[in-house]
């Protein structure tokens, strides 16, 4: 006797496509779209291909894959030998996405469960700039999620379709405009610098240079065959790309 294929339907709770293989539910993304239709057509062939079975299947919860994903951020996100600033960003981001969903299974999380973390970032206080970076980081998590084959391509694609908060058409807070600081403030510290580090202090007041951009000057770069000395940072140099940046494309 033959084994009726499983059908394509609703699953109400989630409001997610879903197919039932092996008796376990697999979600598939907005009813009715073409990637859910084509996510329903790719583990129906795995399924008829594996003995009407499915090889692999992922339970994993979203705390256990975050743990694997996190060593994959220490080890990514990393500059002579110590991680970055933005491993700790990304920490950040996803402490809320664990307490609210730890213990969800990875596959099941939905854009409604997206913007609930979004709104516990809004509830917190934080401006709209910074809902949306830390947004983007759980986003990306299920990307890579999805890269990995621990989560199937619907999720990161349904957590895409939730649109971001823009300006102005959001009661979220905007970030204050960062403005120049007192030049009393520059001066007061000059007594506790040393003398190489004050003219470094002179040379951003003047240029708006960064600190990374002025301690990235090297001796080649600069042209002191002349009463003025001129700087070209060459192409490695952040200052460069960002004052290529500002002067828009060549004409």
């Amino acid at each position: 006797m033959s084994v009726r294929t499983p059908s394509y339907r609703l699953h109400k709770p989630t409001g997610q496509a879903v197919v039932t293989l092996g008796g376990r539910d697999y979600y598939l993304g907005k009813p009715g779209s073409p990637e859910s239709r084509a996510e329903y057509d790719r583990l129906i062939a795995e399924w008829l291909g594996n003995g009407r079975g499915l090889a692999k299947v992922s339970d994993q919860m979203i705390s256990e894959v975050m743990v694997v994903y996190l060593r994959f951020v220490d080890s990514y996100y990393i500059k002579s030998g110590r991680p970055t600033s933005e491993a700790g960003l990304i920490r950040l981001a996803l402490r809320v996405l664990r307490d609210l969903y730890g213990h969800t299974i990875a596959r099941a999380f939905v854009p409604l469960a997206l913007k609930a973390v979004r709104q516990a970032y809004i509830d917190s206080g934080v401006c709209r700039r910074e809902v949306k970076r830390r947004t983007g980081q759980v986003v990306r998590f299920f990307e890579w999620a999805v890269e990995n084959e621990i989560v199937p391509s619907s999720v990161h694609h349904g957590l895409k379709a939730v649109p971001g908060l823009r300006k102005g058409r959001t009661e979220v807070r905007e970030s204050k405009p960062v403005r120049a600081v007192s030049e009393a403030f520059v001066d007061a510290v000059r007594p506790h610098v040393s003398r190489q580090v004050w003219p470094m202090i002179e040379l951003q007041r003047l240029t708006g240079m960064r600190p990374g951009e002025v301690t990235a000057i090297r001796t080649l770069d600069l042209d002191t065959s002349g009463r003025v000395w001129v700087y070209t940072p060459g192409e490695h140099s952040r200052l460069y790309y960002r004052l290529s940046s500002a002067a828009g494309p060549a004409t």
